[in-house]
């Protein structure tokens, strides 16, 4: 019988900012979306504070009323961080699913003190990483989700790890957790769940299986048999292939010029392109779409064109090409855009491309550009080496950050100084490999 894991990062976007600036713990911090508009991210301090999933603008007054500390997302930062909390975690179990960027799943079994090391874990990515986590150990995922939960919530579970293998405490744990926070259920189903008098996770376990399935089906009866401790959902070793890549954003500000429209679709093209490259992929189809502020008295246009490749590629140059291509179809002067994006589908493993003697470009030497490309912008950062079309300059309709951690008030670190920071944090995570 297999024994299941689940490391999930303690507000993981405040923790990364709390790394940069040990001076903000013990303080409510808050972290923006993009162009600082909703809160995705609160700590401890600021959730007892009454900040919820609220816009910015909303709740400015309470802000400052409480003093609560705010951060713009800063994306290279947060999966620069999640790279190495994962790096740190292979390095206790070679079979593990990671489930996002803040968490991941390992396969324990064959461990004997469970407990013991399910704390060495924790430690060793605090030391490490600098990042808080929370561990749930069961017999199965859904149950290992459970035990997370509830070592986060839970005031009694102090030491931020809760084993669920043959605990007494089982059916005391689920009988905690409302069905609408089992993993996998959802509101819907728990909205019908409740018609039928099922209220928490130990009613869903104890429901009849043949019942479940035939009123709903085969994904909630797998999550009520977990719930028993029968073994249902193995580990996702492989990552599954993306159906489609989409990059998009709103705008920092409405624009009505067609050369900044340019920079923006080729900017997602690439983006996008580059997100399809490191998947090992290749497109046969691009789609490119605008939209205007819908919420804004003023005209509306809501345009988008998918353009089909003669060959599948995964070649940057040729998808800005394209798009852009797009964009010359659907642009129309006298609207102010709010919102745009580029989406790639059709996708297919790069290496299973069929080769066309018609075909106008050498994939090998285009191969050999974007890995060069890709090192240098992972090396140096992001937009270090572009093509001319996406721009050279920051501009105006590029996201908001107004309140990102090397542009915040006092006691923060400078950009040399974050640097040098993830630097000794990245070189700390080899110390593990002597445990």
């Amino acid at each position: 019988m297999p024994f299941f894991a689940i490391v999930d990062c303690n507000s993981f976007f405040v923790s990364c900012e709390r790394i940069l600036n040990p001076n903000l713990k013990g303080k409510p911090v808050i972290v923006l979306s993009n162009n600082d508009g909703m809160v995705v991210a609160r700590s401890t301090e600021a959730k007892a504070l009454g900040i919820s999933w609220d816009a910015y603008h909303l709740i400015k007054d309470k802000i400052r009323y409480y003093d609560i500390q705010v951060f713009s997302s800063n994306y290279p930062l947060y999966s620069e961080i999640s790279g190495r909390v994962m790096a740190v975690l292979r390095e206790f179990s070679p079979r593990m699913e990671v489930y996002s960027c803040d968490e991941a799943f390992l396969d324990l079994t064959g461990i004997d003190n469970l407990d013991a090391y399910g704390h060495m874990i924790r430690d060793t990515v605090l030391q490490y990483c600098g990042i808080p986590v929370s561990i749930g150990i069961a017999r199965t995922k859904t149950l290992a989700k459970l035990a997370n939960r509830i070592a986060k919530k839970s005031p009694k579970v102090k030491t931020g790890v809760l084993n669920l293998v043959d605990s007494p405490y089982l059916d005391v744990a689920l009988k905690r957790v409302e069905a609408k926070d089992v993993w996998g259920v959802g509101r819907r189903w728990a909205e019908r769940l409740r018609g039928n008098s099922i209220l928490t996770a130990y009613d869903l376990a104890q429901a009849d299986s043949k019942w479940i399935l035939k009123n709903f089906n085969i994904v909630l009866t797998r999550t009520a048999l977990e719930l028993q401790g029968k073994f249902c959902l193995p580990l996702q070793l492989v990552p599954p292939i993306s159906k489609s890549i989409m990059h998009s954003m709103s705008f920092g500000k409405l624009i009505e010029d067609f050369e900044s429209l340019r920079q923006v679709i080729s900017t997602y093209a690439a983006e996008s392109a580059a997100k399809m490259w490191r998947e090992q992929l290749a497109c046969w189809s691009v789609l490119v779409f605008l939209e205007t502020n819908r919420f804004i008295q003023e005209p509306q246009y809501y345009p988008s064109i998918t353009l089909q490749l003669p060959y599948p590629t995964d070649h940057t140059g040729e998808i800005i090409q394209t798009a852009l291509s797009g964009l010359d179809n659907i642009y129309r002067d006298g609207y102010r855009y709010n919102k745009g994006g580029v989406m790639l589908s059709g996708l297919i493993p790069a290496e299973e491309r069929q080769t066309s003697l018609l075909d106008p470009y050498d994939r090998e030497k285009i191969a050999s550009l974007m890995k060069a490309l890709d090192q240098v912008n992972t090396t140096f950062g992001p937009g270090t080496l572009r093509y001319g079309s996406q721009g050279f300059r920051r501009m105006s309709w590029q996201m908001r950050q107004n309140h990102l951690s090397s542009q915040n008030n006092q006691g923060l670190m400078t950009e040399h100084q974050q640097m040098k920071r993830i630097c000794e944090l990245g070189q700390s995570t080899y110390l593990i490999r002597a445990l």
